[in-house]
């Protein structure tokens, strides 16, 4: 397994794997913004976009590769505002349903963490479908819920569920609460 992160034109070499991935993950259930089912140009529109936001410097992402093939992705999305360069948001962790159940979402998401605190990021704060798989990575791994918003977001039946949000510190000492 080999994670790298990609600059924008690698994410446009790469446009078509990101998509299946992307496909594979909502199609399988995982609410992170799409309906199901998901058509593939879609996806190859969306991760084009995210090149975009690769080149300006607005989001980094990352790719696992097996083989040669894409299996996972993460991403982080920093803001534009100056009294908020010190924090991150947490987007998009996917693993291929292939690849689940191997620790390639904790890899995954430390990655990103260690990556965020190299750069100078204190903060990461992510939200999530409650009660679904990756809230379950999150508590496991160290971020702190802070609480819950009723039928925030439809899953990708449609269906409006609850969302968690999620912070974790990282990198140097934050200033005092």
């Amino acid at each position: 397994m080999v994670i790298a992160r990609l600059d924008a034109s690698q994410v446009l070499a790469e446009v078509e794997e990101l998509a299946d991935l992307l496909v594979d993950t909502v199609n399988s259930g995982a609410s992170i913004g799409f309906l199901a089912p998901l058509d593939r140009a879609t996806a190859v529109a969306w991760w084009r976009e995210c090149a975009a936001g690769v080149a300006a410097g607005e989001l980094a992402v990352w790719v696992a590769h097996d083989g040669g093939r894409v299996v996972g992705t993460v991403s982080l999305a920093f803001p534009d505002k100056p009294n908020s360069r010190h924090r991150a948001e947490l987007i998009k962790l996917m693993v291929h349903r292939e690849g689940r159940g191997r620790g390639l979402g904790r890899t995954l998401l430390a990655t990103a963490e260690q990556a965020a605190a190299e750069a100078g990021v204190t903060l990461l704060h992510l939200d999530t479908e409650t009660d679904s798989s990756a809230e379950y990575l999150y508590g496991k791994t160290g971020w702190t819920r802070t609480g819950v918003i009723p039928d925030y977001a439809a899953n990708p039946g449609g269906a409006l569920r609850p969302t968690s949000i999620y912070y974790k510190r990282v990198g140097a000492a934050a200033p005092a609460e």
